[in-house]
């Protein structure tokens, strides 16, 4: 049973289940409990599984911990206390490791050498074993392990994939029998990903090597819904959730937020006018705050913004630059600068937005959308960093689609909405690299190891058919593949069902190539038959292409025509439009609750202004006119500087004025238009749904209407929509459209979409993914390394074979289930199409002389002259003012 606890307990009752050095201790290092404090001692001490979440600073770690401790240092002075693990701490961070590890040596020492010393207790001369701590990750020496092994200690802190490993080190598991606690920490960033998959695989294998239950502990700062992530940590028994109680201290702490644009006009403003002011604000921010922390969304904007203010305002070494690029060194000495107070500002991408402790942030600015109120949320909170401290965070926009993103995005956030997560269901690849682990400690009854997958919740409704046919592929039963050079990895006895490890190189084999974080290198782009190179593309970017498409490289055009391994070939294409835009690969996905708050937001907001314009018998627009009281009102419950709110009433008036509707949550706006410079005509779809919701939808769409009109058609997509290109008029009409979603309702998706996807990179890609965690291909061969290129090359061969064998081959299901579900959102594509059909949202098409304002960010990145930052911004700008010839003045 799932449950919350809803009345915290008293200081007394909380501090009175600790060990009285531990209380001391405590006591003399903390004035009061924090929130979740006032819930975690007692239950934990009660050993409850306990999810906790609550904001950075408000002392999870610790409320986590000190039972723990406290328990402990209780076998430790009854002399209890054995050289075995009782408490396993797991974060996917291993730098959030060495902070737990510092965090924890500390009041261990002190409560013995101050506190028990004090009190008569010589650790030392009465032969009191001390409570110990260690470390184990991918970076610890060899050494160090060794030691370990040895002497393994009490709190052991350490990964998911090192989990992995000990579970099948043969000595080092007999340490992990007596386990007590498990703590997951960061449980938000494994709970939606395969990684927390794999780690929920391990816990459950712990738990049936374990002498008894233990305690699980998830702690995490955003996490929605909640019953979702306490099914993650505690998984089921057979169709019900084990027990686990929710601790909900996720909004202890306030929010001071507020969007900001740093121009009165986002339009005509000129671009270096409009940089000049973005950065006067941040360092204006930096001057006023002890430390501040900028976050971009991407890398190179980190580095791009720290040259920037060091060339600018002459700061030195006080501005630092953090992201996944850098030497570990290098982060370690950031990290460490600002625990100390010794920088005036950092600038990161993500790498600094989970819970490594980096000391009192005064202020986060965030540099354009974020993509969701779960990452804001996660970045602001490192301000205040303490729970009675406001987190305070300034989010800067640059435009007004941003614009309106981000404030809805602060609002949504402010009446404390989250995102929701989705744990990944019946992944086969991570299963089937469990299995082969399984396979290496004993002989198994196939019934009893399906039972313990199914305790893992993602797996709780996993068909034994999909079982069995892993079980099979991995037992080398496939006899395709041998050609293939894939081999059995373990044996299976169908008459007695039972399965084993096959050979020595078996756990080898395992031991190097486990996890699931796949090897991604850059692609290597050439000219097709001939030996030119243009450069390089991420290989994120190279699975978002499909041949025809046009993409800016290098300031010029080229055309996708096909890849080989990790080479691109293509062909110039100097008078096309780009169909993906150069950053499509970076950006992360506006996420689909968001997009729904927009979509209501644009509802709400429209029908003010209808009313208005109505009332006021209102035909055309004067920018520079004041704004009318109800709506400034309207706008000014919203946490927006004075330039926003004039910008977000300026947007929405032109799109009012010009298409006589704004589209919104209930209603998908299907435009037709064109543009006479390139003689390109669109269909723009005005779906508000997220861009993994529209890679979806715009797939389906397109095949469905080039169908219709026998006729080649792009595909263009963002979070606010998609559009069609044609190169003649497609005169799309109101039955074609009617037709398309009919037949697309019908359960006709996910077959057309399989279809669709079957040919692409994408489908290469993630299947070498898929086949590297199932060990159909290896990343490390006995020590050797097995480059990205040479695992492409083999896994497309071996693709082709799957696919010839059987087309329900579990590989092969997974690879469509990751890109179907995971990749794109096909369940609520599939959703969207329902309410369509029910009429839940209406359509409306129409046709317009020229894009309207909310078509302009989509048509400026599909333009063929627009590659720089500074020609989209003309392009846009004439756009703007053809907008504004047809309602009003500029």
């Amino acid at each position: 049973m799932i449950d919350y606890v809803k009345e915290p307990f008293s200081e007394e009752q909380s501090l009175g289940v600790l060990n009285k050095y531990v209380k001391e201790w405590f006591n003399a290092n903390f004035k009061e409990l924090t929130p979740p404090q006032r819930f975690t001692f007692k239950l934990i001490s009660e050993r409850k599984n306990l999810l906790i979440t609550a904001p950075t600073g408000s002392g999870k770690t610790m409320s986590g911990f000190i039972s723990i401790i406290s328990k402990l240092f209780d076998y430790s002075l009854q002399g209890k206390l054995e050289e075995k693990v009782y408490c396993l701490y797991i974060s996917p961070l291993r730098a959030l490791n060495n902070d737990i590890h510092r965090n924890l040596t500390k009041p261990l020492q002190e409560i013995y050498t101050k506190i028990a010393k004090e009190k008569g207790v010589d650790i030392v001369k009465q032969n009191v074993r001390a409570v110990t701590i260690g470390v184990r990750t991918g970076d610890t020496p060899q050494k160090e392990r060794a030691q370990m092994l040895k002497h393994p200690p009490n709190i052991l802190v350490t990964t998911p994939e090192s989990l992995a490993i000990m579970l099948n080190s043969t000595k080092f598991v007999e340490n992990l029998k007596s386990v007590e606690y498990v703590i997951i920490d960061e449980i938000h960033e494994l709970a939606n990903n395969k990684r927390g998959v794999h780690l929920s695989l391990s816990v459950e294998r712990l738990a049936n090597l374990t002498d008894a239950k233990f305690t699980r502990i998830g702690l995490g700062a955003t996490l929605y819904p909640l019953e979702e992530a306490a099914k993650f940590l505690v998984g089921y028994n057979g169709n019900v959730p084990n027990d686990c109680t929710i601790v909900d201290a996720s909004w202890s702490k306030k929010l001071d937020v507020v969007a900001i644009s740093p121009v009165k006009d986002m339009i005509y403003t000129k671009d270096n006018v409009v940089e000049d002011s973005m950065y006067d604000q941040l360092n204006k921010s930096i001057k006023e705050s002890k430390t501040t922390l900028i976050f971009t969304n991407t890398r190179s904007g980190t580095e791009r913004v720290v040259f920037n203010l060091k060339k600018r305002f002459k700061y030195g070494e006080d501005i630092a630059a953090h992201h996944g690029s850098l030497s570990r060194e290098s982060r370690l000495e950031v990290e460490d600068l600002l625990k100390k107070g010794s920088l005036k500002c950092a600038v990161s991408s993500t790498s600094l937005e989970l819970g490594v402790d980096i000391g009192s942030i005064d202020k986060v600015i965030q540099l354009g959308s974020p993509k969701s109120v779960t990452r804001a949320i996660q970045r602001i909170g490192r301000a205040g960093h303490s729970y009675k401290a406001a987190a305070k965070g300034d989010v800067v926009v640059l435009n007004r689609d941003d614009l309106v993103e981000c404030t809805i995005m602060l609002d949504a956030a402010l009446k404390r909405h989250l995102d929701s997560f989705a744990v990944p269901r019946n992944p086969l690849d991570v299963l089937a690299q469990h299995i082969v682990g399984m396979s290496l400690t004993k002989k198994w009854e196939v019934d009893e190891a399906y039972n313990i997958i199914r305790n893992v919740y993602s797996y709780y409704d996993l068909p034994k058919s999909d079982f069995m046919a892993l079980i099979n592929y991995l037992a080398g039963n496939y006899v395709g593949l041998e050609n293939r050079r894939v081999y059995g990895k373990i044996w299976y006895d169908e008459k007695d069902n039972t399965f084993g490890k096959r050979g020595y190189n078996t756990k080898i084999i395992y031991m190097l190539n486990l996890g699931t974080i796949p090897d991604e290198v850059a692609v290597n782009v050439m000219v097709s038959g001939t030996k030119k190179w243009v450069g390089n593309i991420e290989e994120e970017f190279l699975t978002k292409l499909k041949e025809g498409d046009i993409f800016a490289l290098g300031g010029r055009m080229y055309r996708f025509e096909y890849a080989r391994g990790m080479k691109a070939y293509v062909t110039e294409a100097p008078s096309s439009s780009p169909t993906i835009p150069p950053w499509f690969s970076e950006q992360l996905p506006l996420s689909y609750e968001l997009a729904n708050e927009i979509g209501a937001f644009r509802l709400e907001f429209s029908k003010l202004l209808e009313d208005y314009i109505s009332k006021n018998k209102i035909n055309k627009f004067a920018r520079r006119k004041k704004m009318p009281k109800e709506i400034d009102a309207f706008l000014g419950k919203l946490p927006v500087d004075e330039n926003s709110k004039e910008a977000l009433y300026g947007y929405f008036m032109e799109q009012m004025l010009f298409t006589k509707c704004v589209p919104n949550k209930e209603l998908l706006l299907i435009e037709c238009t064109g543009d006479i410079s390139e003689y390109k005509f669109y269909v723009i779809f005005h779906s508000l749904l997220g861009r993994r919701v529209n890679d979806a939808l715009s797939r389906a769409i397109a095949i469905k209407i080039g169908e219709r009109l026998d006729s080649d058609v792009g595909v263009m997509i963002n979070d606010n929509g998609f559009m069609l290109v044609f190169d003649e008029n497609p005169k799309v009409s109101e039955k074609v459209i009617k037709e398309v979603f009919a037949e697309l309702a019908t359960g006709t998706l996910i077959p057309l979409m399989k279809k669709n996807v079957r040919k692409t990179e994408l489908m290469k890609r993630r299947f070498r993914h898929a086949a590297a965690r199932s060990f159909m291909i290896l990343k490390n061969y006995k020590g050797w390394k097995i480059g990205v290129g040479r695992q492409q090359v083999n896994s497309q061969l071996i693709l082709k074979a799957v696919e010839e064998m059987d087309q329900n081959f579990p590989i092969l299901k997974e690879t469509y289930r990751e890109i179907l579900n995971d990749v794109m959102d096909l369940p609520r594509a599939e959703e969207v199409l329902s309410k369509i059909r029910k009429g839940e949202i209406k359509w409306k098409l129409i046709q317009t002389p020229f894009p309207s304002p909310f078509a302009h960010n989509l048509i400026t990145f599909g333009h063929a002259d627009v590659i720089m930052m500074e020609d989209r911004h003309r392009y846009l700008q004439e756009l703007h003012k053809m907008v504004m010839k047809k309602i009003g003045s500029r």
